[in-house]
């Protein structure tokens, strides 16, 4: 049987536990791949009203995405749909996707992956230095080169812009 506290155990100097500003979002790691013996990460984001990432596409891992609150819009693999809290829906491996936030309050959602997501999040994040929201602007081009660049070296590839 495996040890359960093996399953829960934090990272004590873990500073995404305090939360991370990232995209314009919040983002909390609330179990890090290093955490458990599967390398699961669970991601906690806090979206305002219209966020939306570039379209792109995971080659190593699958993205789970549980929405708490809130309504967004997918396209997956060239079909789009709305979703709301309560749903749940897997980002295959190799099928390009991007989202947009709908609910005028913003979402907040889960993310289940395995892989080099949470690496690029760590990579292209800043600590936030308090609660709430970054401020909301359009990326520079250097911080969308930026992105890209953290991005490929994880497996992760930007292969279109985000979702109008």
């Amino acid at each position: 049987m495996p040890d359960t506290q093996t399953l829960t155990r934090p990272t004590a100097d873990n500073p995404a536990k305090a939360g991370l500003w990232f995209l314009g979002c919040r983002v909390h790691i609330a179990m890090a791949q290093a955490d458990n013996p599967d390398g699961i990460s669970l991601i906690e984001h806090r979206m305002p009203y219209g966020s939306a990432p570039p379209q792109h596409v995971h080659h190593d891992e699958d993205e789970i995405f549980h929405i708490l609150e809130g309504e967004m819009e997918f396209e997956l693999g060239g079909e789009r749909f709305v979703r709301r809290a309560g749903d749940t829906l897997i980002g295959p491996r190799g099928v390009p996707h991007r989202f947009r936030v709908l609910s005028p309050g913003g979402v907040r959602l889960l993310t289940i992956s395995r892989g080099g997501f949470e690496d690029m999040i760590r990579a292209t994040s800043r600590p936030a230095p308090g609660p709430g929201l970054p401020e909301q602007r359009a990326p520079t081009p250097e911080e969308q080169q930026a992105l890209a660049t953290a991005c490929a070296a994880r497996g992760i590839d930007i292969v279109g812009p985000p979702l109008a």
